[in-house]
């Protein structure tokens, strides 16, 4: 890669981050683009090099965020075993959400994205379009029939886990120096006692 095509990369991947928190914490219908390009530091003409709107920025990163909530499938395909594939996901989630604050704030946009009325409609469908609850009730379903998760609706112990592990991200974005859970704590919410 060249260093002109680096240097372009990086001022995209800045527009992002700063789009990202500025979404976060004020919402797609109350963030201007000249609020983001102000916050990046370029014109907005600059910026439209990159998005040719606010609309193309905010369906990037709902794309990003779509496609983050396949990992913890990715990570099932690794693991023998379905306590192993929470506990894999987990670790993995909250050591890198440590070190890229950027994670958990796609926890909340893509919170947001599903339950703002201000979300357009195709970018609403694409943040619905991986139901984490359901894939992951498959894998409790399995965990059952090994004898290590509890007894239970899968998929009400699916949304026990998943609004604990969202309710963590959205807390972390607030304040990234909050040591993060043990994940065994919340494997509990779903581990035979």
């Amino acid at each position: 890669m060249t260093a002109r095509n680096e240097q372009k990369e990086h001022r995209r991947q800045m527009i992002l981050e700063t789009a990202l928190d500025l979404f976060v914490k004020k919402g797609y219908s109350e963030t201007k683009i000249t609020d983001i390009a102000r916050a990046a530091d370029m014109s907005t003409g600059l910026l439209f090099h990159y998005f040719d709107s606010k609309e193309a920025l905010y369906r990037e990163l709902i794309t990003l965020g779509a496609d983050g909530m396949k990992s913890p499938q990715r990570i099932a395909g690794d693991s023998p075993d379905a306590l192993g594939f929470f506990t894999g996901f987990l670790d993995s989630l909250f050591e890198y959400s440590q070190k890229q604050p950027f994670v958990s704030k796609m926890f909340v946009l893509m919170s947001q994205a599903r339950r703002s009325s201000g979300t357009p409609p195709e970018i609403r469908e694409l943040s619905m379009s991986v139901d984490q609850i359901g894939l992951s009730a498959e894998m409790i379903r399995r965990g059952q029939a090994e004898g290590v998760f509890r007894e239970g609706d899968p998929v009400a112990l699916s949304a026990a886990f998943w609004c604990c592990v969202c309710g963590i991200m959205e807390l972390a974005s607030l304040t990234p120096d909050m040591p993060m859970p043990e994940p065994e704590w919340i494997i509990d919410i779903i581990k035979k006692k």
